[in-house]
């Protein structure tokens, strides 16, 4: 694993060299864009504006207009210089309890690895977030941009968990919610009921990308010429009237014995 960032994890005047690596990853179905006439690939070009012409990577820069038709050049070094301290430092600069925060601002987690010569200070903070239940409210920048985040225990280690800022939540005031509809309490009950009987301990080991792994058999029977037809039913919406009755079917349903499945030993 290649880490991305490195630099000083602090919180009042510790400093702990570490190493930041990615702790998670985006698994997709790779398309490439074809033209519909011949199939051949489409590329992206960087085109300049002013000589309409291909410009290689080396020949582009950053640039800020400052004003209409002016600008000024930043390369790394310049975002570096900008604040030298935040661009090496992941500074704690407060700690909150661990459950105080909504998951709508939870972004991206990265793995914290110490440096060999700082194991000690490493576990100590460990076991302080441990047993204080509390995390670290941190600030760093990473590709020049400055982000926030929560410093907690995650196993033995110490994660990173980037957060939102509260100006990149969006508002919800124009969607339409409905407020409370005086639902009846006997509906209430046994929706409830079913929440129950569906309830068991989170093992993410047990979810899988059903849907990618159908869209790859699907990609392997349009490869040999086979006809491709939908898996299940678009679902119907439930109509008022009725959810009574679906509340109790589906109680029944989670009541039946599930059936077993024998494998043949050889």
């Amino acid at each position: 694993m290649r880490a991305i960032w490195k630099g000083s994890l602090s919180f009042g005047l510790v400093n702990i060299p570490v190493a930041m690596y990615t702790a998670s990853r985006e698994k997709e179905i790779s398309f490439v864009l074809l033209h519909k006439k011949d199939m051949s690939e489409i590329r992206y070009a960087r085109i300049c504006k002013t000589e309409d012409k291909e410009i290689p990577w080396e020949e582009i820069v950053k640039g800020y207009e400052y004003e209409k038709g002016n600008f000024v050049i930043l390369d790394d070094k310049d975002f570096e210089k900008a604040n030298l301290k935040k661009s090496k430092t992941i500074e704690v600069i407060n700690f909150i309890g661990k459950d105080e925060i909504d998951p709508i601002y939870y972004v991206k987690p990265y793995f914290l690895e110490p440096d060999k010569n700082a194991e000690n200070a490493y576990c100590l903070l460990r076991e302080a977030l441990y047993k204080s239940q509390k995390v670290g409210l941190a600030k760093y920048v990473l590709r020049n941009k400055e982000h926030i985040a929560v410093v907690k225990v995650h196993d033995n280690m110490i994660i990173l968990n980037e957060l939102r800022y509260q100006n990149e939540i969006l508002s919800s005031a124009d969607l339409k919610i409905p407020g409370q509809s005086g639902q009846k309490r006997k509906e209430v009950d046994i929706a409830v009921q079913l929440i129950d009987q569906l309830t068991v301990p989170f093992k993410p080991e047990k979810y899988k990308d059903t849907s990618t792994e159908m869209l790859k058999q699907m990609i392997k029977q349009k490869s040999k010429g086979r006809p491709v037809h939908p898996k299940g039913e678009e679902p119907k919406m439930s109509k008022v009237q009725d959810i009574m009755s679906l509340l109790q079917a589906s109680l029944e349903e989670q009541k039946k014995p599930q059936k077993k499945i024998y494998k043949k030993t050889a």
